[in-house]
């Protein structure tokens, strides 16, 4: 197989897809709109299917000598006074930060990247695509993946509108880097008022903090890439918290050049091809960060993607119908994110009251505990593509 494959999005789903490709005989490219790697965000699981992915890439020793160390979570008052704890640990993942998974995704690639650069056109034909560049000239090439997020370019210029496919989760978020001098070790302290949260993220390996907000609201028209008026909205939302460390946290993280802000959206779609283009991570399917799966989806679906390529010696009609097969039940399952939002942020005091009654009752330890059981139980084997390509 000599196929010439080009990747949009160098993260975690574009960068494991890239890795599965070269081993199969692939030619991967990947294009990044970035001039580097971003290598921002809060800590992410590998769990599941995703740790046997990372496992067959060498890459598990590094993910648990990386590992975040954080012990759980806990909710504090307006002083500061821990109203109650979960402990998350023995939850049967390994928690990384997004940035030193993406880090070592990257070592572990072997494909051409171009930073700097997007996509401005696809054109399909009977033989492969051409691809127009933001700035390098244009290429051929015989698949386009997108793998590009929830406002993902490649969707936009294969699928239609954005507005298709992307449901409001009635909240928005944001992070970036904080002092570590707030917030309790290896724990995230979180401070609800109704409707928001102020939280830092304190990994017991990094000297680095997170600050993070969610707050509720109906959809807000702005552009998702102007960044000045992110940094406005996330202010003004939370220029009135009670929470002493609230104004240091928003100062720290508003300030950084690499703050992420967007919404708690989902991405839903009947089909994640169209001719010689496919989509994978959140450009496909995003669950919300409320889900607690992103990267698990993103390394599964990558995985899955090109091994159904190599297993179908490179036709791609025959590969992309048995991708979406097998990747949507894992897709469908981790939509459904249940109550997290509402948990995390309730919408009253009433409800944050109630919330913290089943923390201290370890009601959410011992549900999420049973609902791991049974899906170990009633989990299929992930295919090892490595044997039939």
């Amino acid at each position: 197989m000599n196929e010439r494959i080009l990747i949009s999005g160098a993260s975690i789903a574009g960068l494991t897809l890239a890795h599965w490709l070269a081993r199969y005989g692939f030619r991967p490219t990947i294009v990044e709109r970035a001039p580097r790697l971003r290598t921002g965000g809060n800590g992410v699981d590998i769990r599941d299917d995703a740790a046997t992915v990372i496992e067959r890439m060498g890459l598990m020793p590094r993910v648990r000598e990386l590992a975040a160390d954080v012990h759980g979570m806990k909710f504090v008052d307006a002083a500061d006074r821990a109203v109650a704890r979960i402990d998350t640990r023995g939850a049967g993942s390994v928690e990384i930060m997004r940035g030193d998974l993406v880090a070592l995704l990257h070592e572990a690639t072997d494909a051409e990247i171009i930073f700097g650069d997007s996509i401005s056109a696809v054109e399909q034909d009977d033989d492969g695509v051409t691809v127009a560049f933001e700035h390098a000239p244009a290429r051929r090439f015989d698949l386009v993946i997108g793998a590009d997020g929830m406002h993902s370019n490649v969707r936009r210029l294969a699928f239609g509108p954005e507005e298709r496919f992307i449901r409001h989760k009635d909240h928005y978020f944001a992070f970036g880097n904080a002092d570590a001098a707030f917030g309790e070790n290896r724990w995230v302290t979180m401070f609800n008022t109704p409707g928001k949260m102020t939280g830092i993220y304190r990994s017991g390996n990094h000297d680095q903090a997170k600050a993070y907000f969610i707050f509720r609201s109906d959809p807000l028209d702005y552009d998702h890439r102007d960044t000045a008026e992110h940094r406005r909205l996330i202010g003004e939302a939370f220029a009135d918290q009670a929470w002493a460390p609230t104004r240091a946290l928003l100062d720290s993280a508003l300030a950084d050049p690499d703050l992420y802000f967007d919404a708690l959206g989902q991405v839903h779609m009947d089909s994640w091809s169209n001719g010689r283009v496919a989509l994978a991570g959140d450009a496909a399917w995003c669950a919300s960060p409320a889900s607690g799966a992103g990267a698990e989806l993103a390394i599964v679906g990558a995985y899955r993607l090109a091994g159904e390529l190599a297993a179908a010696n490179g036709d791609h009609q025959v590969a992309f119908a048995r991708y979406d097969t097998v990747q949507r039940p894992l897709v469908d399952k981790k939509q459904q994110i249940g109550p997290n939002v509402g948990l995390m942020v309730p919408k009253t005091d009433g409800g944050r009251c109630v919330r913290d009654a089943l923390v201290r009752l370890s009601v959410m330890k011992v549900a999420g505990a049973v609902e791991r059981r049974l899906q170990a139980r009633t989990a299929r084997p992930l295919p090892d593509y490595r044997r039939a390509a």
